[in-house]
């Protein structure tokens, strides 16, 4: 009897323990998703807040020397994708309106093959864009380092920032937070791409935390370099 007493005895204590462990493995997942969703909604309040007053239609928009056009997929022919597309096609039509002086395109060129930024000025000179007023960004990896690197290291103090209409809140609040006086235009013709506009916006939420810890640390981009004088060169030419 004592030993059958000892195996239940010794079947208890180990199933208490692994209820301990599931009430306590429970409690962490619980304030994992509380914690992570207090972030994200404090991160998307900063991200809207910092963006309010500075959204535009394009025949709104005020004036400023330089369009800062952000990059997104290239196609593995060269060409950009629809949504980069419909972003290089606003930034052409506040270039032909006079609403900007030069474009600074910024983007990715992960490697020899991969060239967000030199397919947006093979883009933008197709049609009809002058070469001395494109200037390209090959280190804009991300938001934040697009715009970092559009302040500091090509001097734009104030801009247009264009992209599609989810990610434009963040972007504006990016470049503001970093010094730069933005206001931007964001595209909505790319919403015919339904399943691809609802994962991107969805993916937003992500990338607002994102935002808002690499505002919070100060974090330099990941190439920082030498100063460039492209935009100023552009701006000078007329």
């Amino acid at each position: 009897m004592r030993g059958r007493f000892a195996i239940i005895n010794r079947w208890c204590a180990t199933h208490h323990r692994a209820v301990r462990r599931l009430r306590r493995a429970f409690l962490a997942v619980i304030v994992a998703a509380v914690l992570l969703t207090g972030g994200t909604v404090a991160s998307v309040a900063w991200i809207r807040g910092g963006a309010e007053g500075h959204i535009f239609t394009e025949a709104d928009v005020p004036d400023e020397p330089v369009a800062l056009v952000l990059g997104t997929k290239v196609e593995a022919n060269g060409t950009p994708s629809p949504f980069l597309t419909a972003r290089l096609e606003i930034a052409q039509r506040l270039f032909t309106a006079g609403k900007v002086r030069a474009i600074l395109v910024s983007g990715d060129n992960m490697h020899a093959g991969y060239n967000e930024p030199e397919a947006m000025r093979r883009w933008l000179l197709d049609h009809g864009l002058p070469a001395e007023k494109v200037v390209m960004d090959y280190a804009g990896f991300d938001t934040y380092d697009s715009c970092a690197r559009a302040k500091r290291i090509f001097g734009v103090d104030r801009a247009t920032v264009v992209t599609q209409s989810f990610h434009l809140p963040r972007a504006v609040a990016l470049c503001r937070h970093l010094g730069i006086e933005a206001n931007g235009v964001g595209d909505d013709t790319a919403r015919r791409y339904a399943q691809r506009w609802r994962a991107s916006s969805t993916r937003e939420y992500g990338a607002c935390v994102k935002a808002a810890a690499d505002a919070l640390s100060g974090r330099d981009p990941v190439h920082l370099g030498r100063r460039e004088t492209g935009v100023d060169d552009a701006l000078r030419d007329g």
